[in-house]
């Protein structure tokens, strides 16, 4: 069939594709690219029915969109792309470099008081913090299977500057010199439920890559493996986010940190707002999911 596709923006017509009809929009976009060489390349491209209309997704078909020859597909340029993989490395990176440099060189950074001998919950929540964020850089390397190659350039800029800046923040009142550490049973306690939080947190993500076979995107239902740490599937959609809460919630607690309890619920802030969205989705896309599940808090949301 033929094409006619055009800009959302201002419906300037890129010119007329001639397409297979069992083609889908992961590939189109790639064949658009290639035949109308005015278009954004595919990366770029948010393919849609109308110019306001809803994204249309990589596995739609032509066939089960009921598009036929001579309708009209609209294409949203989404700006220059970068790879989720080197956003990731970049943004995970970067705090593990901030957050040593305090802790290391506090000279630097406190001046002469900065010489004062470092509490022992200071150097827990160092080991902590850096835990974290190899934990996370490993798993974007060896672990993550990611559904899109990219991500607009300005979410480089903007995570950066979230994770960097909360660092500093965290970082800077851990490490002063006048930091007072909490009870050495807070402390400990505390600890426990970190590292429990982030060996589930690691447990899921496991889980999740297993589910989709390597050079696929294919989707199924999450469901717990033979690590008991992936029962929390049973309850929530999105396990991995209430185990990332639960770890800074314990981070906070462990060090008495304000900042790092702001850190913890504007994450947990965000990570609902993605829990809830990814909850709809896999309840909109498979009919036998589990109703009993909430989206990232037991038993209440």
């Amino acid at each position: 069939m033929e094409l006619e596709i055009l800009n959302a923006k201002n419906s300037k017509p890129y010119g007329k594709c001639r397409v297979p009809n069992d083609i889908v929009i992961g590939n189109l976009r790639a064949l658009i690219h290639h035949k109308l060489k005015s278009a954004p390349v595919a990366d770029r491209q948010s393919l849609r029915l109308e110019p306001r209309g809803k994204a249309l997704k990589d596995t739609d078909s032509l066939q089960g969109l009921k598009l036929k020859d001579g309708d009209k597909l609209y294409i949203k340029d989404l700006g220059p792309q970068i790879g989720w993989k080197t956003v990731f490395l970049a943004e995970y990176a970067g705090p593990l470099v901030v957050y040593l440099l305090f802790y290391t060189r506090p000279e630097l950074v406190y001046g002469k008081a900065g010489n004062k001998k470092i509490s022992l919950t200071a150097h827990i929540a160092a080991i902590c913090y850096t835990v974290h964020y190899v934990k996370r850089l490993l798993e974007t390397i060896f672990v993550h299977r990611f559904s899109h190659a990219t991500m607009p350039l300005r979410n480089l800029f903007k995570n950066c500057s979230y994770y960097w800046g909360f660092t500093a923040y965290v970082s800077y009142h851990v490490n002063h010199p006048l930091f007072t550490a909490p009870s050495p049973l807070q402390v400990w306690t505390a600890l426990g439920a970190f590292a429990f939080c982030e060996f589930g947190n690691f447990s899921v993500h496991i889980a999740l890559r297993n589910l989709r076979p390597p050079g696929t995107k294919v989707r199924k239902i999450p469901k717990p493996d033979s690590n008991p740490l992936t029962n929390l599937f049973s309850l929530v959609s999105c396990p991995n986010y209430t185990y990332e809460i639960g770890a800074w919630i314990s981070f906070s607690i462990m060090t008495s940190c304000l900042p790092a309890l702001m850190f913890a619920l504007a994450g947990a802030f965000q990570m609902t707002i993605w829990a809830l969205a990814k909850h709809r989705n896999y309840r909109k896309e498979f009919k036998e999911y589990p109703r009993n599940r909430r989206a990232i808090f037991p038993f209440i949301l």
